[in-house]
């Protein structure tokens, strides 16, 4: 009986071999077959991607032969050729080409025209913006970025409050007389902090640094403290502030006679305007342009009369700007 056990047991452990043995054997089988697999998908995906790179390879054309760059004469002479076409605009083309880059820019599609390489290298010897801008040191106000404009085209002095002193009035100058720049616009914009400050009581004022308290009260000044208090409107007030020390300083520029000499043979447009930080629109006013009006009025190319009614109409401000500006010595 114990030997037949004994049989029994060994025999099922033959058994027990046999199968472990076969499952091994299967199980290896099913690891080949399942590299082989990997393998071949491995292979399927190089040769996939290695078409993949042949196409671009062949649709991508090749630089020409010896090709190293561009010379100092080319650039010079690709920048001379843009000069000659700022030089042929009127002060009217550069005032609208201003307004479309800043509809550009508060629509949201500003092109952002940064020059290149080769535009740049020309920029080294000589730059011809066509306009100068007088505008605040506000950091929320970065000139060529509201007007959408590129490396060369806007003459920008900035300073607290866009007002004019030595340093101001001498760059505009250089920038009307050498640089012949078609328009020359004093911004302002919404909350501005120095014409803000200036409505400060004098007291006030007289505790700050010296130099920071003449440029608030020059900027005092020129303000209408006593109209300004009957506006409740916060962001009115603010706007009508804004607004009048930018016509104060346009009508300071029209007391200068080489740049009002400028603006009489019709090569230069002074005006001003407002930038809406909230919205990103700048609004155009207080335009001073053209030749003078005749002492008469009535024979003046500046007045059109209505045979209908009689009544005679000063010159018309030019498109998208709100109103014009005569100085006193030219009426």
């Amino acid at each position: 009986m114990a030997v037949a056990t004994g049989l029994a047991a060994g025999a099922a452990a033959l058994a027990g071999v046999a199968l472990g043995t076969s499952c091994n054997v299967q199980l290896k089988r099913l690891e080949g077959m399942q590299l082989s697999k990997k393998n071949e998908d491995v292979e399927e995906i190089v040769a996939q991607v290695g078409k993949s790179r042949k196409v671009v390879v062949e649709e991508e054309p090749e630089a020409p032969m010896g090709w190293q760059g561009f010379s100092m004469e080319e650039a010079r002479t690709h920048t001379d050729e843009r000069q000659s076409l700022v030089i042929k605009k009127t002060p009217v083309e550069v005032l609208a080409e201003l307004q479309r880059g800043n509809t550009r820019f508060w629509m949201n599609r500003a092109t952002r025209p940064e020059r290149s390489a080769f535009e740049r290298r020309g920029l080294i010897s000589k730059q011809f913006p066509s306009v100068a801008v007088l505008g605040c040191s506000d950091s929320r106000v970065p000139i060529e970025i509201v007007f959408d404009q590129g490396l060369g085209d806007i003459f920008v002095i900035r300073v607290a409050g866009n007002c004019l002193d030595t340093s101001t009035m001498a760059s505009l100058q250089y920038a009307v007389h050498h640089l012949k720049v078609k328009v020359a616009v004093v911004m302002g914009h919404e909350a501005c902090g120095a014409v803000k400050a200036a409505q400060l009581p004098s007291e006030k004022l007289e505790q700050e640094p010296s130099e920071l308290e003449q440029a608030l009260k020059g900027i005092k000044a020129g303000l209408n403290i006593q109209a300004l208090q009957h506006i409740q409107d916060t962001r009115a007030h603010d706007r009508e502030a804004v607004t009048t020390n930018v016509k104060r300083q346009v009508e300071r520029l029209t007391r200068d006679k080489g740049i009002m000499g400028k603006v009489r043979q019709q090569e230069l447009m002074v005006v001003g305007a407002f930038y809406e930080i909230s919205s990103g629109i700048v609004d155009f006013f207080h335009e001073v342009s053209g030749p003078a009006p005749s002492p008469t009025g009535e024979a003046s190319a500046a007045r059109k009369k209505d045979n209908s009614s009689g009544r005679s109409f000063n010159r018309m401000p030019s498109h998208g700007v709100k109103s014009r500006f005569e100085p006193e010595e030219a009426k």
